[in-house]
């Protein structure tokens, strides 16, 4: 796949209204036409640990992530802005879905290299499909509670939204309308989860640590056949697993 990456000079930020700590660094990546951001929440604490990419519930942006997400992560801690929300560009007239939001990630992941992936709500199901697509570069993906979890296991009955356009952005109301009822079948989503296990370098790269269970993520979790973990337990699971998988 060939990505095209427009990187702007890094910058200092301001500490967004209830963000859990300063911003260091944002970097701008182009998607095609768009450009997402890219923020580097917290410099790496051991410099041979890989990073975390946070990935943010439907409407939200890098801001709402709880200290909890990353708090004691060896690694360097970014957040992602995906398309039509936070500072990342909005495109003109909508066409989202989450295989978009996919792509979003698979341009941060190839400027970062291998990270775990952590995502809430709508960030939770596009963490989930990068696994199944991206296997070797996601080193465990955590799946959490969040705005935009369910989405819709309805493929059949199509659904066209009203979009209220006079409503602010960001976040764009096109992605808030599109994404919140975007269809998730529960077949695809095993077949992404399915992906990741058999082609991961961990031998188990998918932690459920949500109290939601939409049909997507039941079929998941009963093929996966795992046990609910915390995001304290995943992370750390994670953080010393995947050292170790990837060590030559």
């Amino acid at each position: 796949m060939a990505i095209d990456m427009d990187i702007a000079a890094p910058r200092s930020g301001a500490r967004p209204a209830g963000h859990a700590g300063p911003i260091q660094t944002t970097e701008f990546l182009a998607h095609g036409r768009i450009r997402l951001a890219l923020h580097q929440l917290r410099p790496a604490s051991q410099p041979d640990a890989h990073p975390l990419l946070l990935l943010h519930g439907l409407g939200e942006s890098h801001a709402a992530h709880p200290a909890f997400t990353h708090e004691g992560w060896p690694g360097a801690v970014h957040a992602l802005d995906f398309t039509g929300h936070g500072q990342s560009s909005i495109p003109a007239g909508g066409g989202y879905s989450c295989e978009v939001l996919m792509g979003d990630v698979d341009i941060a992941l190839a400027h970062l290299g291998p990270a775990t992936v952590c995502g809430r709500g709508l960030g939770a199901y596009i963490a989930l499909l990068i696994a199944g697509g991206r296997p070797e570069l996601v080193l465990g993906a955590l799946l959490l509670d969040g705005p935009g979890m369910a989405g819709t296991c309805s493929a059949s009955t199509p659904y066209i939204p009203l979009v209220d356009t006079t409503q602010p952005a960001p976040p764009d109301p096109f992605a808030i309308a599109e994404l919140a009822t975007d269809a998730r079948p529960p077949e695809y989503a095993s077949h992404f989860a399915r992906l990741a296990t058999r082609h991961s370098p961990l031998p188990h790269p998918i932690a459920i640590c949500s109290r939601e269970r939409p049909p997507w993520l039941r079929a998941v979790a009963d093929l996966l056949d795992c046990p609910s973990l915390t995001p304290t337990d995943a992370m750390h699971t994670f953080a010393t697993a995947s050292r170790h998988a990837t060590t030559p």
